[in-house]
Order: C-alpha cells, then sequence, then structure tokens
C-alpha cells in the first residue's frame, strides 16, 4: 500500500511540473522574465476631426458609409475602403477606370442625393460629402441634424472653398485615412499623386512663357469660365495661365466681349451633362463673337471630363491630359 502511494505522489508531482513548464512556455517571453506587457493596440482610439464648422469625435473606424459624390467616392475606393461602405450616389461621368471593380461592389442608392429616409434604411455612420449642396436643402440634411441621429459627417474641404491646391485635396485624403484607421494607405496614395504630377511638370517647357488659357464650362449669351477654383490650380501646374485665374470667385460668368478681348490661345472644354465637349466646340466655331479667339481660330480644345477636374484621386490625370493639350511637343 505504501508503495503505491509513493508511485501516486511521484506522478502528481510530475504532472505538476508539467503543467508549469507548459503555462510558461505559453506566456509572451518578456512576461516569462517578469517584464511589463504593453496591451495590442486596437482601434478604439478616440480620434476628433474638425471640419466644416463641426468637431466630431471617432471611437473607431466606420463600417456603414456613404459617399455622396463622385471625386469623394473615387477617393474611398482609392483607400480601399469599399467593404466599409453601405452605398453610393451623383456620378458626374464614369468612374473612374481603375477603380471600376471596388465601386461594382458598392450598392448605389440614388442617381443624385439619396433622401435621408434611404440613408436610414442603411444604418449608415458616416456619410462623405463631395460638394456643400450634400449637405444643404435638397441634399440629405445638415450636419447638425445627421449627427443629431447618430451618424458621423465630413464635407470635402479642398471643394468647399476658394483658390484650392493639391496640398488641400491631400488634407482630406489624411483624414479620411485617420477616421478609416488607415493612413499608411493615404500616405501611400498622396506619395503617388505626387510622383505623378512631378513626373508630368518634368516634360513641361522652361522658357518660363504660359499659354493664355480659357476654361469653358458652358454660357450661350456669357461665358461660363473658371476664376480661382480648382481649374485654375491645374491649368497652372500644367504649364497654362488661366484668363480669367484674376476674377476673385471659383466658377465666374463673365461677358463673350471680355473673353475675346483676353484672346486665349487655348480653350479648355469642361465636358459633363447632356450637352457633349463636342457639341461645346461647335457652338464656340459658330459663335460671332467666339470664334474670333485665337483658340478658336486654330482649334486648340483640350477636353476634360468634369471628374478629372473635380479635387480628387483624378488631379494627377488631369494635369497630364491638359499639359499634352497644352504641350503635344512635349509628349
Amino acid at each position: 500500500m505504501k508503495k503505491w502511494k509513493s508511485l501516486w505522489l511521484v506522478f502528481a508531482i510530475a504532472i505538476i511540473a508539467i503543467l508549469g513548464a507548459c503555462n510558461a512556455k505559453d506566456k509572451p517571453e518578456s512576461a516569462a522574465q517578469g517584464e511589463k506587457v504593453e496591451p495590442a493596440q486596437t482601434d478604439k482610439t478616440e480620434i476628433a476631426i474638425d471640419n466644416n464648422g463641426t468637431t466630431q469625435v471617432y471611437t473607431e473606424a466606420p463600417k456603414k458609409a456613404i459617399s455622396l459624390n463622385q471625386h469623394v467616392t473615387e477617393i474611398m475606393l482609392a483607400l480601399g475602403l469599399e467593404d466599409s461602405m453601405v452605398g453610393t450616389a451623383y456620378l458626374d461621368d464614369n468612374i473612374y477606370e481603375p477603380l471600376q471593380g471596388a465601386y461594382d461592389k458598392v450598392p448605389v442608392l440614388a442617381k443624385q442625393y439619396p433622401s435621408k429616409e434611404q440613408v436610414i434604411d442603411t444604418e449608415a455612420d458616416f456619410l462623405y460629402g463631395g460638394w456643400k449642396s450634400a449637405f444643404g436643402e435638397k441634399g440629405v440634411g445638415t450636419q447638425e441634424e445627421l449627427e443629431a441621429l447618430g451618424i458621423h459627417t465630413y464635407l470635402h474641404t479642398a471643394s468647399s472653398m476658394t483658390k484650392p491646391t493639391l496640398e488641400d485635396i491631400f488634407t482630406d485624403i489624411r483624414n479620411i485615412a485617420k477616421i478609416f484607421r488607415v493612413e499608411e494607405r493615404g500616405d501611400a496614395l498622396i506619395a503617388q499623386m505626387t510622383k505623378d504630377v512631378e513626373a508630368v511638370r518634368a516634360k513641361l517647357p522652361q522658357n518660363g512663357e504660359e499659354l493664355r488659357v480659357l476654361v469653358f464650362d458652358s454660357g450661350d449669351k456669357d461665358v461660363l469660365t473658371a476664376g480661382q477654383n480648382f481649374m485654375n490650380e491645374l491649368v497652372t501646374i500644367a504649364g497654362g495661365k488661366n484668363i480669367f485665374g484674376d476674377v476673385e470667385s471659383g466658377w465666374t460668368t463673365v461677358s463673350k466681349e471680355d473673353a475675346v478681348d483676353r484672346n486665349p490661345e487655348v480653350v479648355v472644354v469642361v465636358d459633363y451633362g447632356e450637352t457633349k465637349a463636342e457639341q461645346k466646340i461647335n457652338f464656340l466655331k459658330n459663335d460671332p463673337a467666339l470664334k474670333e479667339m485665337e483658340a478658336v481660330k486654330n482649334e486648340r480644345f483640350v477636353i476634360l471630363p468634369l471628374s478629372a477636374a473635380s479635387e480628387g484621386v483624378r488631379a494627377a490625370e488631369a494635369i497630364q491630359i491638359l499639359a499634352k493639350g497644352f504641350y503635344p511637343e512635349n509628349f
């Protein structure tokens, strides 16, 4: 009997020793050595974002986002956020081709802005507006109203200011990347856009001369053109001089006589909507006043899609289109 008790005692001691060894092995090495172990990083870090006069606090990345205009839809898709989206809206024209696959994964809620009821039905937790109208009377509601419903909002800053620059777009990209906890993707996107722009600028003539450029949006009796909006920035980077860049506003209306007096060498035709670029060019060629401009006489037109001209990820592409149109011999 004593013999069996001794054997059981030896067996128990062995089991305790084995269990103890396993427990020590399963612990982090620093813990086994008595060092402090830092808790794992989570996405619950509180982030405060100032936007359009509001400050909104995010304790985690949104999971059910809706983009309300094409250029901000493309920013979200370029950041790889399609799995965090429950809807998109309001296309100006075809989605940027490299992003088509990602775009197809997200439901389209409306041809223009969705109703507030549609937004609520999706259980959205984040709305990204590209233009002020997204949160205006004809949009989905004010940012304050949506916040009261527990929905975070962000208005694209670069599209809501006078004289926006590429850096203003980069600020928006950084903010969205921060909100969704994908800062590295944001940095990579900005770096690629910067690299693409610099590659175009390196091919531009270095003689200091700038082509006189008229941006033609539309117009019958008068001309709707670019003052100090983002088109002015795009034209300037591409080596041109916006002939109405001295006007202290964004889109502005000028007389045909003023356009003829400033005599552009190139006309940039903004392409969107039901009136196609070819129709606008035909109008310029046949208008009694505008056909006297040097650009029209020499048939120097550059067609730029509105979606590329907006303050989004296609800025580098827009600059390349303009630069090739301005200085084809350099490309």
